[in-house]
């Protein structure tokens, strides 16, 4: 898809639980939106992914319980298992369905921060 690109994110949970996870998924998800001026009309699909450390609750399931992802397609894989990766950790990749009209702001939020710090505080 030539006239589209993708806005990244991360979070973290401090435990793995369901309510845990709906709130920053949720975060996230808002601030991804927020930071970027978009509306969910203009999302293509979500690709989300959660590090095996966390099995309470599907990220695509808590993005669904929102109710702002209706016609979305979602998807979610498992992180590779890296020695030393962060652990408890979400991400969330949108495809946009148009060309860019700014610079596209990727959000990492919480103890993900850490990953990305070549990226300016917002």
């Amino acid at each position: 898809m030539k006239n589209s690109y993708a806005v990244r994110g991360a979070t973290t949970v401090e435990m793995d639980s369901p309510a845990a996870m709906d709130e920053a998924v949720c975060e996230l998800f808002d601030e991804m939106l927020k930071r970027n001026g978009l509306d969910t009309d203009e999302i293509v699909c979500i690709i989300a992914s959660q590090t095996s450390d966390l099995k309470t609750k599907n990220t695509a399931t808590c993005l669904r319980k929102t109710g702002k992802c209706d016609d979305i397609p979602l998807f979610c894989v498992q992180e590779a298992e890296i020695n030393g990766m962060m652990p408890r950790v979400i991400r969330l990749m949108l495809l946009i369905g148009h060309e860019k009209t700014n610079e596209a702001r990727m959000v990492y939020l919480r103890r993900a921060a850490a990953l990305r710090p070549d990226l300016k505080k917002e």
